[in-house]
């Protein structure tokens, strides 16, 4: 596993990285990728719309020719500062910190943060004073729907990280109880459904402030939020996150952290063997007959690791302590887990295909977004079934968070198919 950059040199390369690429985050990374790769798949679906004339632009009116405000100056300083604080403060950071701890920290480099403010409001000054005008005009423009894009992934990263964290705190209330603002603060720690949904909001209240059709807007997301969470899922593998399954007690680690068969009688023994981490699933579990495991030997033609994985150097430092390891990251899981991100980022792969395919050819306007809900929602549904998650006492039931939600998810894709084809139908006898 690549908690950072510094791993991944480490072992492909087989040098020693210098001491930043500890702060370049694997799943940070990866999640930066997936709104970029996102937002061209958007971006491309819109501009079909307009083409088509289903979706159309919105004049406004701007003043041009002002120059730069005190505001716009110090915005860009306090950026620029906060930037040049962390990241030449890093490039500065000699010492073995934890990146993470690094980054929420009050440590930072005074001088970069200076720099990097002065150069940021000096461009955006000369910048508006290049444009300025003897006297500013108003103007009115036409701003197509493909232009907003950049704004639609602001926003939707922003409050989907506020979403996230909320919800997993919620999933998560007796950890959140204990630490309510380091969990808060911790950039580990998110549930993709709440992002989701409260990224859904957002969007929806800038798309009918813009006049955007939301129907076909979302129809648009759809192949996109898609293969975004396949890429995001690759963070959570990647990295280590703690985003996995339960044991698979089919299987075992052997000295050398490689995956092999197990006996029946060695899960229980590999949970003897390691009374520390054992402890901590015990005091999780209530006893060690109640850790949740599963006995699958998968198929022969696939790599062992697909049905069982250790994450050795996960970002969380849970499990065993790895032989010949000094340093952070130095822990595995043992007895090993089911790769359930993997197992995610395959399934969403193919169902992003599945939407692209099909984006062209379903013509009611919501009803990809309704397939795009029963299909996420079907998909995680399915893998909460072996995955390591708090559940709810519901009815006599005992859904995990996911589980629920997802269950929401296809009921709502139904409802938004059906409704979608039958307007469709309506406006075609018109």
């Amino acid at each position: 596993m690549y908690p950072n950059l510094y791993f991944f040199l480490k072992d492909v390369l087989g040098i020693t990285p210098p001491g930043f690429t500890l702060y370049i985050n694997s799943f940070g990374f990866l999640v930066a990728i997936a709104f970029v790769v996102a937002a061209m798949f958007l971006k491309n679906e819109l501009k079909r719309k307009e083409d088509e004339g289903l979706l159309f632009s919105l004049e406004e009116k701007m003043i041009v020719g002002k120059p730069a405000s005190f505001t716009e100056l110090l915005a860009n300083f306090g950026f620029g500062f906060l930037v040049g604080y962390k990241i030449i403060g890093v490039f500065l950071n000699d010492s073995q910190v934890n990146p993470q701890q690094y980054i929420f920290s009050s440590q930072g480099s005074l001088l970069g943060g200076l720099f990097l403010g002065v150069l940021f409001s000096g461009l955006k000054y000369f910048e508006k004073k290049k444009q300025a005008l003897a006297k500013p005009e108003e103007r009115k423009f036409k701003i197509w729907p493909h232009e907003r894009v950049g704004d639609i992934v602001v926003y939707a990263a922003i409050t989907g990280f506020i979403g996230a964290k909320i919800f997993d705190n919620l999933e998560n209330w007796d950890r959140f109880i204990q630490d309510p603002i380091g969990n808060l603060l911790s950039p580990s720690g998110l549930t993709f459904y709440g992002g989701l949904i409260l990224a859904s909001i957002t969007i929806i209240l800038f798309a009918r402030g813009k006049k955007i059709g939301i129907r076909h807007l979302i129809d648009s997301a759809a192949p996109a939020l898609m293969i975004a969470y396949a890429i995001g899922r690759m963070g959570c593998h990647v990295s280590g996150d703690g985003d996995w399954g339960v044991f698979n007690s089919a299987y075992k680690v052997n000295e050398k952290s490689q995956i092999v068969e197990a006996a029946d009688w060695e899960f229980h023994q590999t949970l003897m063997d390691n009374q520390e981490f054992t402890s901590v699933l015990v005091n999780e579990y209530g006893n060690m007959d109640s850790i949740p495991h599963l006995d699958f030997k998968g198929a022969s033609f696939l790599p062992n690791w697909f049905w069982a994985y250790n994450y050795p150097h996960n970002v969380n430092e849970v499990g065993v302590k790895m032989k010949n390891c000094e340093g952070a990251y130095c822990y595995q899981l043992t007895p090993p887990v089911f790769p359930t991100a993997l197992y995610e980022i395959v399934a969403c792969s193919l169902l992003f295909l599945v939407l692209w395919y099909f984006r062209k050819k379903i013509k009611a306007p919501g009803a990809l977004f309704g397939l795009y809900l029963i299909l996420n929602g079907f998909e995680r549904f399915m893998v909460e079934k072996i995955r390591v998650n708090s559940t709810y006492d519901l009815f006599g039931f005992h859904p995990t968070q996911a589980e629920l939600i997802s269950s929401l998810l296809i009921i709502a894709g139904a409802w938004l198919w059906f409704d979608s084809n039958k307007r469709y139908k309506l406006s075609l006898q018109k």
